[in-house]
Order: C-alpha cells, then structure tokens, then sequence
C-alpha cells in the first residue's frame, strides 16, 4: 500500500530531528502531480516508483535531503517542472542532487561504448554528494524489484546485464551488502536461470537431510559464547547462489570442495569479545588454515569491519563465522550510509575510507577512452586488498596482485612518473615485484627518468595504467612535434626556403587541420611527407629524386641528435641491427609511427632505396651515456664452466646480461644468443674480443634478428 506524506514524515522524525514535515509534503504533492499521467511496464501508476525509492532510503535511514531527492529525482525529466522551480522550492542543495540523478537517468542503457559513458557519468555525477549515488542504487533496486513488468526478455536480461556489471559493484564498494545481495540475486535469476536452478537444487540436496542445520549450529554456537562469558546473538544463513557460483568461478572449484557455503554472524557487545570470540571457537572447533582474516585492525576500503574465520564447526560441518559489533554490522548492511546515524551532518566524502571515490575521479580524468575507463574502475572495484606500508610508516592499500608500479602511483603520480626500482623491505627488488601484505616498500626515483610503456601490462591498479598512459601520450605528441618540426625545418633548408607559419596556413586548410602544432605532428608521425607540404606551397619546385644520403652527412650538423629512448615513442630503434652509439645511422620515416633508426650498414635499408624522401639524417648525441641494447651470438664448448665463463667475461666488462637464448645445441657445441646492455659500438666490440680470448668460446659475433 502506497504510504502518505504524514506516514513518510512520521517515519523520517523518527531519526531525524531536523525534518520539516511541509517540506515532506510539498515535495509529495509535487512529484504525485508531476507523474500524474505516467504509468510503469507493470501498468501501475508512475509516482508508486519514487514513493518506493524513498521507503527504501528511508529504511536506511539517511536524512530528509535524500529522501526529498528520491521524491522528486525524475521529475525533472518527465515532466515540465525545471531544477530552477526546485531550487526556489527546496534549496540548492535538493537542487544539485536532483540535478546529479536526473543525469543518470537520461543516460541510454546500452552495452560497449555507451554503458562505458554510463559508468563515466555515473561517478562524475556521485564524486561531490555520494547521496546521488545512493539514490540512484534504490531506484535501481526498485527497478530491478519490479523487472517482472517488463515483457521483452532482452531488455530484462540487458537491464540485469549492466546491473551485475555496474551497480552491485559500487554497492559493494559502498558497503552496501544488502543492497549488493539482491541486485545479485536477482539479475542472476534471469541472466542465468538454469545455472541459478541447478545451485538452489544442489543445497536442498545437501541439506535436505537435516532441514534444522542452520539453526541447531547457530544455537551451538551461542550457547558455547554465553558459557564463556560473552553476550552475543548469532544468525546462520546459506550464502546467495550468485556468491557461490562467483567463488567456483574465480577458485575452479565444485560446490562440493566450497568450504564456506553456510555463514553464520556472532553479534558481540565490543571490540575485545571479538576476539576472544574467535580465540573460543579456535579451541573448540577446527580452523582451517589460511582463512582467518581481521578486517577490524585492517578495515576494507569501504570501511568494512569484521573477523572472518573458517571451521570444521558443530556436527563436523565446514561454516564461516563473522564476528562484529552491533556497529560493526549496521556498516556491513548499509556501508556508507550508516556513516550518516552516527556522525551528524557528516560528509560523505570524508574520511580516508572513501578515498576509492577521488582516485575513480583521477583515472576519468587521466582515461583517453571510455572502454578505458570501464577496463580501469572495473579492476578497481573487484580486486582483493593488500596492506602495506611507506619507510614512514603510512598504510597503503593495493588491490591483490599489485607490484611496485601500481604502489609508486598510489604513493603518488609523480613518484611513478620518476621510478627506476624499489626497495621492499630493505631489500633492491625490481620495480615490477608483486607486493604481497605487511610489505614495506620505498620507491627509488630519478629526475631523469619516465615510465616505461611495458608497465602497463604489469600493473594492475586503473590510477597507475591510466596516469603512464597519459604520461606516455603527452610525451610520445612533445616528440611527435619536435620530429615534425625537424623534418619539415631540414625540407626548408634543402629547397632553399625560409619556414614561415603564414604560408603554412594554406596547407593546415588543405588537410583539414586545426592549427600549425597538428600539421607538425602529423609530419612527425609519417602521415604527411614534409616534400608534398613545400610541393604545395612552391608547385614550381624540382622534384626530382635526390641521391640518397651520402656517408660523409650523416654526421652533419643538419643532422638530428639521437637520445636514449624508449620504444613505443616517436623514436624507435630496429631490431634487426640494434644500432649503438658509435655507429653510424639513418633514420626511416615510417608511416604512422615516427622514424626507426637503423645502423648505416643494415641490410633491411636496400628495400628503401627507392623512395629516398623517407631517408633521414640522423646522429648519436654525443652527452648520452643511456645504456643501450646490444646482441651477440656466440658458439660455447659442452663442458662444465663455459657459460660462468662468458657471463663473468661480460660482467668484468661492465656488460649487463638482459636475456639468454640456445638457439641450437649439439654433443660438442651450444650455440646462445646473449642480449646486454652497453654504452656504445665500442663498448660491444671490447667484450666480444675478451670472450674471443676464452678457451670455451669456439666463436662470437654480433648478433643480428
């Protein structure tokens, strides 16, 4: 039955003090007129909807602003009444949380792209007032209640879809558990019906014996506790098929080897009979190892607390317990919005326990895609913690999994912009190394440095992926445009020209350009060829082929300087030839990616002889000492000591061994191909001659892909 204003009044007055029962009452009768028309898939009356979204809001307690939002949060969009008349009616706070549910509300529910732009939009609009948020979990609770309205399966099943996908996540990464159970629950009724069928199936076969099961161990349990002392009350329940088909399929396992399918809940009186709790039901039952876990010393990042500890319990049944206050397990139900009965007026933005929501809204800002975006804050949201801690003690939570990078970033994105290594637990260990929990980690940095682009397939938090592949973007478009500003100079230079933006301005029109930096970086990249922009601008130009580059000019001073620099931007170095520094090289411009640079004498140039346009000079910077790749293929006599040989030659020679390979082996001979870091030609041509001199080395050469 549709509950009145007074009713809803009476309810709110209840825990809030500060309700005002006209306020209650105008924002009523204005959403009753505004959905007056409207009717719902089921073929009730439209403003049963919002009056259920505020019953539900109101069973969780959360103050008056909330409720009035939930009253009037699609009356914005379905009907004539503007945010303006709102906010002259309500405030401006009611205004702006209208405003933040109506946006989710307009977004089309669709798969890809778009429920991408939904989640994108969903947190922008949550990251001020998580109350937006919470409003937008109940209606789509209700929803979800009443799915049975809607006739069309595909729809339904689309609906339960992003449901799964989206909301029950954030529930959970609210706290919200009973809002998370059942969006769960039911979405995986009709997305999966069978599946759902056949687990429902297996437990009544499995407790069919003993329908009392449940309750005569929840009684054991008590009755032990209160023998000891300890004042509880303890509740047993089957966990959800949707938890149960999750954890067989994250762990492979059968519904017979789950440990954990009945759960039971000891309420206690504080914090230390918790633990005294677990120390009883340790004595007199059998944990099993490893499954112990304290979320009271060390909360979830939802501000989750409970003791967690799996037994083989009365009647030699395996169950999980979760020991907590009565505190403790109003948070577990309702998370977040439990923060608002015991903190009054408190924000819902505050506190460390809510960081998760800044640091969503860091990897929307630093995401290039929505794709991106969804892959990022879905990694966010489903990954298990670990805890550990900066040289100063400050506590640092990753998901499971994370190493040295993903820490680096969580530290800061500055301090991953700038690592080389890291120390984890006084110990060098390479950036890369998985975190694991109690770690202390302290990250090494250097001014001079930048991430590496393979870290992005090594770490797994969204902020570390997101802040290196901005890092990489904005740096891989600074080369693009001094390389594009470099050829498009050296064409100038060759044709006798001078370089103005002006004239420059006809061909930015002719491409369809917005401005000279856009032209200058499509030329860095190899889509425009710096000879067809002076081509159209001086038509009169000989364009005849020019010779290609003379040896003598590689090292001219119109040459372009060569760093150290890492694949994947504007400058790549070819694997076929492994150019070092001492070398001479030659630029190729290649088509979408820059320019490769290639050792003069590469055989796989002789395919570029005739297009000598896309021949650049090119020239080692002098002041770089950057360690670079070099190869060596050398033959090793089968006996005992011949490979500690060669490594020790290497390293004597300040060589540093980065992969080796047998490429064949024989009764007498294997043949290795041995990558190392050098400085320079000379540097690689010094210890290929010291292990010519081993009595194990039949043969060395530098090595060629």
């Amino acid at each position: 039955m549709l509950s009145t204003a007074s009713e809803l009044y009476s309810k709110i007055s209840k825990y809030d003090n500060f309700v005002c029962e006209r306020t209650i009452e105008k924002a009523y009768y204005l959403s009753e007129k505004a959905h007056s028309n409207q009717f719902r898939s089921s073929g009730e009356k439209y403003f049963t909807h919002p009056v259920a979204v505020a019953e539900y809001l109101i069973e969780m307690k959360l103050d008056s602003a909330t409720i009035i939002t939930a009253l009037l949060h699609d009356v914005v969009e379905d009907s004539e009444v503007t945010l303006d008349e709102i906010s002259k009616e309500f405030g401006n706070e009611i205004s702006k949380l209208v405003d933040g549910v109506t946006k989710l509300s307009k977004l089309e529910l669709k798969f890809g792209f778009a429920q991408a732009e939904n989640f994108r939009k969903l947190l922008l609009a949550s990251s001020d007032d998580i109350r937006v948020l919470l409003v937008k979990l109940a209606d789509r609770l209700h929803n979800i209640r009443t799915i049975d309205g809607i006739k069309s399966y595909e729809k339904k099943s689309r609906i339960c879809f992003e449901t799964l996908e989206i909301f029950a996540p954030l529930a959970e990464r609210l706290g919200i558990n009973a809002i998370q159970r059942e969006l769960e629950d039911r979405c995986f009724a009709i997305v999966k019906p069978e599946t759902q069928d056949s687990i429902v199936r297996r437990l009544k076969l499995i407790y069919s014996k003993d329908e009392l099961n449940i309750p005569a161990i929840a009684k054991e349990i008590e009755t032990l506790l209160n023998q000891n002392n300890i004042n509880c009350n303890v509740t047993g329940r089957v966990k959800s098929s949707y938890s149960i088909w999750k954890k067989m399929q994250r762990k492979n396992l059968s519904m017979d080897q789950l440990s954990d399918i009945m759960a039971f809940r000891v309420i206690v009186d504080d914090v230390s009979s918790c633990y005294k709790s677990v120390g009883i039901l340790h004595q007199e039952y059998t944990a099993v190892m490893g499954r112990f876990k304290d979320y009271i010393s060390a909360p979830k990042r939802n501000g989750y607390q409970s003791l967690h500890s799996s037994l083989v319990g009365p009647q030699k049944t395996k169950i999980e317990v979760q020991i907590r206050t009565s505190i403790m397990n109003e948070f577990a139900l309702n998370g977040i919005a439990a923060h608002w009965m015991y903190k009054d007026g408190a924000k819902w933005s505050e506190g460390i326990k809510y960081k998760w929501v800044r640091e969503l809204i860091q990897i929307l800002e630093e995401s290039n895609e929505p794709e991106e975006f969804l892959e990022n804050t879905k990694l966010e949201m489903y990954n298990d913690q670990v805890f550990c801690f900066t040289p100063k003690g400050n506590l640092i939570i990753l998901p499971k999994g994370a190493n040295a990078v993903d820490f680096s970033y969580a530290v800061h994105s500055e301090v991953g912009n700038a690592a080389v290594g890291a120390k984890i637990n006084n110990k060098k260990r390479l950036i890369t190394t998985e975190i694991k929990n109690g770690d202390q980690v302290e990250i090494l940095t250097s001014k001079n440095s930048f991430p590496d682009p393979k870290w992005i397939d090594t770490c797994i938090t969204g902020k570390a992926k997101s802040a290196i592949r901005r890092f990489i973007r904005i740096r891989e478009t600074k080369e693009f445009l001094q390389l594009g500003t470099a050829l498009l100079q050296k064409e100038y230079r060759q044709q006798n020209k001078r370089m103005n933006a002006t004239s420059l301005g006809k061909i930015i029109n002719e491409y369809g350009l917005s401005d000279l930096d856009e032209l200058l970086i499509e030329i860095g990249k190899g889509n425009i060829n710096s000879r067809d922009v002076l081509n159209f601008l001086y038509p009169k130009i000989d364009n005849q082929k020019k010779e290609l580059p003379k040896l003598q000019k590689i090292n001219s001073q119109e040459s372009i300087k060569i760093k150290g620099v890492v694949d994947g931007m504007a400058i790549h170095y070819a694997h076929c030839c492994h150019p070092l520094p001492g070398e001479r090289i030659v630029g190729i411009v290649t088509t979408g990616k820059g320019i490769t640079i290639h050792a003069l004498d590469c055989f796989a140039l002789e395919k570029f002889n005739d297009t000598p346009e896309m021949w650049l000079e090119v020239s080692w910077d002098a002041e770089n000492i950057k360690f670079h790749k070099g190869s060596l293929v050398a033959t090793l006599s089968n006996e005992p000591g011949s490979l500690a040989d060669v490594t020790k030659i290497i390293s004597i020679n300040n060589g540093n061994i980065s992969n080796i390979q047998v490429i064949s082996r024989g009764l007498d001979f294997y043949k290795f191909n041995i990558d190392l870091e050098v400085q320079n030609i000379n540097h690689l041509n010094q210890i290929i001659a010291a292990m010519r001199l081993s009595q194990f080395v039949e043969s060395v050469d530098r090595g060629k892909d």
